[in-house]
């Protein structure tokens, strides 16, 4: 299958002149987790959610809000982006490879007409190949976590040096919330607005997890399909789900875990 038939061709840009505050009423609205970055509407960038976390957690930038901060500064500018008639599988391994989580397709006369994310590779998991194939066998069980009295300049930190986008939140082995790049982002985006710049670089150490992990997270188990999980993602949009036994957090599954099956099964 050629990859323009599985692109969005509902393509929500954003101008690198505009601002993160602009960004975040974007992705809010669209309820997506990245922005490809247009200048004189050319393409020149893609911002994401996960890129104005760490950003915005950055000594440099911990004073300076959000509507200071124009996406030219935030944006990755080493863009990659495909063909409409490259294969799946190829366009699967290259994101894999480049640990990217959408790419923005591009037409024969170089113009962009649609974006491609691994969750519309996740839609592809839904079907009889995949019932056949449990959460434990493609899940990662290399778990980063925290704790719920944890800062969360630490869990971005974490986040950023493990190259992840969520991380159970674990309180003597039980799982009690789940943080991601989205809560950081508004939590960064929040305190800029509410706490006065002379005393932010005091009071954001403050901030802890459990300030702003979500509670009660959607979990699986080990034994559950492909296919299940897949529809769960697709219905609440969730980039992840830790996967629990007995009451203890064993693995994660992701949508980077899905994406990686299916380039093997394309393949």
């Amino acid at each position: 299958m050629q990859i323009k038939n599985l692109m969005s061709e509902d393509i929500i840009t954003i101008d690198k002149d505009q601002n993160l505050s602009d960004a975040l009423k974007l992705l809010r609205k669209h309820n997506v987790s990245r922005l490809p970055v247009t200048n004189n509407k050319e393409l020149v960038g893609i911002v994401s959610e996960r890129d104005i976390a760490a950003k915005l957690g950055s000594s440099k930038y911990e004073s300076m809000p959000a509507s200071r901060l124009h996406i030219s500064s935030v944006m990755v500018k080493d863009v990659f982006t495909v063909p409409q008639t490259m294969q799946l599988d190829e366009v699967a391994k290259l994101m894999l490879d480049n640990g990217i989580g959408s790419v923005p397709v591009m037409d024969e006369d170089d113009q962009m007409v649609g974006i491609v994310s691994k969750a519309d590779f996740v839609t592809l998991a839904v079907g009889i190949a995949f019932d056949k194939i449990a959460v434990k066998e493609i899940m990662s069980k290399d778990l980063i976590t925290v704790s719920p009295t944890e800062r969360i300049v630490h869990a971005r930190r974490q986040m950023i040096d493990s190259h992840v986008g969520r991380v159970p939140v674990v309180d003597d082995e039980d799982l009690v919330g789940m943080i991601t790049s989205k809560d950081l982002m508004r939590a960064f985006i929040d305190f800029r607005k509410k706490v006065p710049e002379k005393y932010q670089k005091s009071q954001i150490k403050e901030l802890l997890v459990e300030d702003i992990m979500s509670v009660n997270p959607k979990v699986t188990s080990k034994d559950a399909t492909i296919s299940e999980v897949a529809k769960i993602m697709i219905e609440t949009g969730y980039n992840g789900l830790p996967v629990v036994e007995d009451g203890n957090v064993v693995g994660i599954i992701t949508q980077t875990d899905i994406l990686r099956l299916i380039q093997k099964l394309e393949s």
